[in-house]
C-alpha cells in the first residue's frame, strides 16, 4: 500500500478506532427506559460514529471474534465485499485472522470482476485490532481503499520511463558510433560526409522524439490546456497539409484535399494542427511512391469528422486496437528506417481527448486505413458518432474508399 494511502487508513483508524468500540456496544446492548436524552441535543458518540463511518470514502468493516460483521459503512457495502453479516472475501477473513492474533497488518488484495460486478480491482487494506476493556478478545476493523487506478498509473510510468529509455538509447548509441567511425575515417573525406549525413539523420531522429516527448508531457496535464477558441477546420487542414508538403513531395505523393468547407470548431489551433499533421506524416511515411494521400472534413451528428486516407500496406487486425498505444509500432524495423518514435498517433489521441473527441482507424490488409479525428462542432452540442462508422468514397474529395494505413505507424 502507497505512503498516501496508509496516511489515509492511519488517519481513519485514529478518527474512529475509539469510537468503534463505543458504537459496537452501543449497537449490542438493550435500550434502558431510565436513559435520558443527551441534556445539549448532542448525537450519543455511537451515532456520531456511525455517522463518520458513513460519509468518509475508505471502506471500514468490522468483525466479531467470529468474523461475523458488526458493522460496514456504505462504501463497503458498494464494493460488493459484505452481504448482510457474512464478508465474502476469503482474503480479507484470512487478513482480520491475522490481524486478530498480531495486531496490524497491512495488505493489498485484489478483488475479482465476480465480486465487484466490474473489472477486477485493487484494494489497499489497513487492518487493526480493537482492544476491549477487560481483555476480552475485541472486534478487528479492516480499512479498505480502492488503488486500482493508482497502481494502473504507476505501471504506466514504468513502462513509459522503461520505452522512453529504450527508444533514446537507439539514436544516441548510433551517434556515439557515428562518431568514432568519422574520427577514425578523418583522412577519408567521402567517408567522413556519408558517416555526417547519417549523424545528421539520427539527431534529427533524437530531436524529434524529445519533441515529441515534450508535446505528450504537455497534452497530459503537464501544462494548463489553453482556452478553446473557434477555428476554421479549413485552416487547421491547410496547416497540416503545408507542413508535410516537403516530405510528400520527395516522394512523389499528391496530397488532395476536400470535403466540407466552412466547418467551425472550438479548439487549440496549434494542437489540431500537429494532430492532422501527425496523421498526414504517417501517411506520407509508410505509403509508396507515386501514390495519392486523401484528407478531407464533414460535419456529423454534432461533431466534425476530419480523415486522412493514404495507400499503405494495411494494418493487421490484431493490431488495431494498439496503435494508439505509446511506443506502440506494428513493424519495428521499418519504423526504424522511416525514424518513427511511436509517439505521433499517442499525441492524436490526446489531443483529440483535450478536445472533446475521438480518434479512430479503419484499416484492411492489402487494402488500406482511414484514421478519422473527431473533434466537437463550436455551434452545437456534441454527441457520440455511430460506432463503427468507416467514410465513404463520397466523404473525400478525389480520395479512395478508404486509405492504407501503414505498419508501424507512429
Amino acid at each position: 500500500m502507497s505512503s498516501s494511502v496508509a496516511l489515509l487508513a492511519g488517519l481513519v483508524v485514529g478518527l474512529v478506532g475509539g469510537v468503534l468500540v463505543a458504537a459496537l456496544l452501543h449497537r449490542s446492548r438493550r435500550p434502558d427506559p431510565q436513559d435520558a436524552p443527551p441534556a445539549d441535543g448532542a448525537a450519543p458518540e455511537a451515532v456520531l460514529a456511525r455517522r463518520l463511518l458513513d460519509l468518509i470514502d475508505p471502506a471500514v468493516v468490522l468483525l466479531d471474534p467470529g468474523d461475523v460483521v458488526l458493522l460496514a459503512n456504505p462504501a463497503a457495502r458498494s464494493l460488493g465485499i459484505v452481504r448482510e453479516t457474512r464478508l465474502l472475501v476469503p482474503e480479507l477473513l484470512e487478513l482480520a485472522r491475522t490481524v486478530r492474533d498480531g495486531g496490524r497488518r497491512r495488505a493489498e488484495v485484489s478483488l475479482p470482476s465476480s465480486v465487484v460486478g466490474g473489472g477486477p480491482r485493487q484494494l489497499g487494506v489497513l487492518g487493526v485490532r480493537l482492544e476491549r476493556a477487560a481483555g476480552s478478545p475485541g472486534p478487528v476493523a479492516l480499512v479498505l481503499q480502492d488503488v486500482t487506478e493508482a497502481r494502473r498509473v504507476e505501471a504506466v510510468r514504468r513502462d513509459f520511463v522503461a520505452n522512453v529509455g529504450h527508444e533514446l538509447k537507439t539514436p544516441v548509441g548510433a551517434l556515439s558510433l557515428l562518431a568514432e567511425a568519422v574520427e577514425d575515417a578523418a583522412d577519408d573525406p567521402p567517408t567522413v560526409r556519408r558517416f555526417a549525413s547519417r549523424m545528421t539523420h539520427e539527431a534529427d531522429r533524437l530531436a524529434r522524439l524529445v519533441r515529441e516527448l515534450i508535446d505528450l508531457s504537455r497534452l497530459q496535464g503537464g501544462e494548463p490546456l489553453p482556452e478553446l477558441v473557434p477555428l476554421e477546420v479549413d485552416t487547421v487542414i491547410a496547416e497540416a497539409v503545408d507542413r508535410t508538403k516537403l516530405a510528400a513531395t520527395a516522394k512523389q505523393i499528391a496530397i488532395v484535399a476536400g470535403g466540407e468547407r466552412g466547418l467551425v470548431v472550438k479548439g487549440v489551433e496549434s494542437q489540431l494542427a500537429t494532430a492532422v499533421t501527425n496523421l498526414l506524416a504517417n501517411a506520407v511515411a509508410y505509403s509508396p511512391e507515386h501514390t495519392r494521400i486523401a484528407v478531407g472534413a464533414r460535419a456529423r451528428a454534432g461533431l466534425v469528422e476530419i480523415t486522412v486516407t493514404d495507400s499503405g500496406i494495411g494494418i493487421p487486425r490484431e493490431d488495431r486496437s494498439r496503435v494508439f498505444e505509446r511506443f506502440y509500432r506494428v513493424d519495428q524495423s521499418r519504423a526504424s528506417r522511416t525514424g518513427g518514435t511511436g509517439l505521433g498517433l499517442a499525441i492524436v489521441k490526446h489531443v483529440a481527448t483535450n478536445h472533446g473527441g475521438s480518434v479512430s482507424v479503419w484499416s484492411e490488409e492489402g487494402l488500406g486505413s482511414t484514421f478519422t479525428l473527431r473533434i466537437p462542432l463550436a455551434d452545437r452540442a456534441a454527441t457520440p458518432p455511430p460506432p463503427g462508422d468507416a467514410p465513404d468514397e463520397h466523404d473525400l474529395a478525389g480520395g479512395p474508399t478508404a486509405a492504407h494505413a501503414p505498419k508501424g505507424r507512429s
